[in-house]
């Protein structure tokens, strides 16, 4: 039987960060924000390595699936490379770090193509959510952004949502092409996903 994980809200990441086994540490709003992100940065980095490179520009629309509908959909390398630039515009406001004009449009950088590339694309555009994160402080974290309309809080707790939303997108693509997601695979025992966290794969 396969286990059944589901993702509880981000409502109170404080519990998150008590439950990832950091209890040593004084908790802090920085260190909440930190293991929600290094929580999704393992499953999407860990989705990402598992796909091999031949079938990274695939999508379903390739298949013309009867009573299906999937013209113009992201690519799995676009999807990776879209969680990435996202990344990159929602935690570049907090840290103060210049948002690259070439990773306007949401897809990343045309350059940026092979596998190798693309999987160090999204690993620097997690570094820069721990950095963002690490700017977090009880002070400030409802402090309104510069858009008028996101607290600093929304803002790197918001890529952290955005980023389960597409993984969710390349767990499918996975199983479409017959790849187990790791996060599934019965090599993973329960204590590698924080308590408290329960994911649907």
């Amino acid at each position: 039987m396969k286990r059944i994980r589901i993702v509880l809200p981000l409502a109170i990441p404080m519990f998150a960060a008590a439950a990832s086994g950091q209890l040593n540490k004084t908790p802090t709003i920085a260190l909440a924000v930190d293991t929600e992100i290094s929580t999704i940065e393992r499953l999407v980095v860990d989705a990402a390595e598992a796909m091999p490179e031949e079938k990274f520009d695939w999508s379903p629309e390739a298949w013309n699936l009867p009573g299906a509908d999937y013209q113009g959909v992201r690519t799995f390398a676009i999807e990776v490379k879209h969680i990435a630039a996202s990344n990159y515009s929602l935690w570049s406001p907090l840290t103060g770090d210049q948002f690259p004009k070439d990773f306007l449009g949401g897809d990343g950088p045309e350059s940026v193509k092979t596998k190798a590339e693309i999987i160090q694309f999204l690993k620097d555009s997690f570094a820069l959510g721990h950095k963002a994160a690490a700017t977090l402080t009880a002070q400030n974290m409802l402090r309104i952004l510069g858009d008028g309309k996101s607290s600093r809080l929304h803002r790197a707790l918001f890529a952290v949502e955005h980023a389960f939303d597409h993984y969710g997108q390349m767990v499918e693509y996975l199983r479409m092409n017959g790849i187990v997601p790791p996060a599934s695979r019965d090599s993973q025992t329960d204590s590698e996903v924080p308590r408290g966290r329960i994911v649907l794969l």
